[in-house]
């Protein structure tokens, strides 16, 4: 897979409404050398998020902004697909909320599709149980279905994604508090999970196994990158650091066959903070990443 076979769609999306960093992720990305790895720069999607009101019945954070910005996404990469059929999508935010907009793309395009979720998070919270009802504490479970209707059906009828067809990856499982824990509970029992010690443990396997799972599935995949799922000594540029996840090496190893996978239908990265990697090193490590699976 050639990095030529891509195009890069920018996702400035910051859903505390806050400009706390991650809305710059794209064109830090870009200053790092991004756009020579793609066959084509498609600019950003107008997703920011502005409004700091939380809805009181739903609970969710700018919830009107948030639909605005899905249907932006959503927009923009239904054009980008059909103006450059020839290539694949990489999608670059801002947070974790962006796979509304790609989802609400991807059901109503192509139907069925699964996910690849590689997140130090599961993002599956109930947006009352949430401290700021931020949608990047609810994305999963707002994809499989549970959560204001809203935004599960952004692309119709709910759910976007059957958690039949969802595999976390690398979230933490041990030394949780109780919120955290009590999170974990509500991740769908159809998920496939495979842990954080697990991908610690034989990266390798963890990938294999999550490429083979979604092969008898014989559904289009769709991988995203929380980089808050690398261990904060690798990555420390992230607005919520959780010790015990992988390094930038063992983290390649698992995403490799997965973003090798003849059903993947494209990338998405999120939750990269440049305010904080003021030398811009980091940025230059995760454009590596990419460059290595593209």
């Amino acid at each position: 897979m050639a990095a030529s076979e891509w195009f890069l769609l920018g996702a400035p999306w910051d859903c505390s409404g806050s400009d706390r960093g991650e809305a710059g992720a794209p064109a830090a990305l870009r200053a790092a050398d991004l756009r020579d790895r793609v066959g084509a720069d498609l600019g950003d999607a107008a997703t920011r998020i502005a409004d700091r009101r939380r809805d009181e019945e739903t609970g969710v954070l700018a919830l009107a902004d948030t639909i605005a910005a899905a249907q932006a996404l959503a927009g923009s990469l239904d054009a980008g697909m059909r103006e450059h059929t020839g290539l694949r999508p990489l999608v670059v935010g801002g947070d974790c909320s962006l796979l509304l907009g790609v989802f609400a793309h991807l059901r109503r395009a192509f139907g069925t599709v699964g996910l690849w979720m590689a997140d130090g998070h599961p993002d599956c919270l109930d947006p009352h149980a949430s401290e700021t009802g931020e949608t990047a504490d609810l994305d999963l479970a707002l994809l499989t279905g549970s959560g204001p209707a809203a935004l599960t059906g952004l692309a119709g009828a709910a759910p976007m994604v059957d958690p039949r067809h969802v595999a976390l990856i690398g979230h933490r499982t041990a030394g949780l508090d109780d919120a955290a824990a009590a999170e974990l509970a509500r991740v769908p029992a159809a998920v496939l999970t495979i842990d954080a010690p697990a991908v610690i443990a034989d990266p390798h396997d963890a990938g294999d196994t999550a490429a083979a799972w979604a092969s008898r599935a014989g559904v289009p995949m769709w991988l995203h990158l929380d980089v808050d799922v690398l261990d904060p000594s690798s990555m420390p540029a992230v607005t919520y650091p959780q010790p015990g996840g992988p390094d930038f090496d063992q983290l390649a190893a698992v995403l490799t066959p997965l973003a090798a996978a003849p059903s993947l239908l494209g990338i998405s990265v999120a939750d990269f903070r440049p305010d904080l990697d003021p030398g811009g090193h980091l940025a230059a490590r995760l454009v590596a990443l990419l460059d290595q699976l593209l």
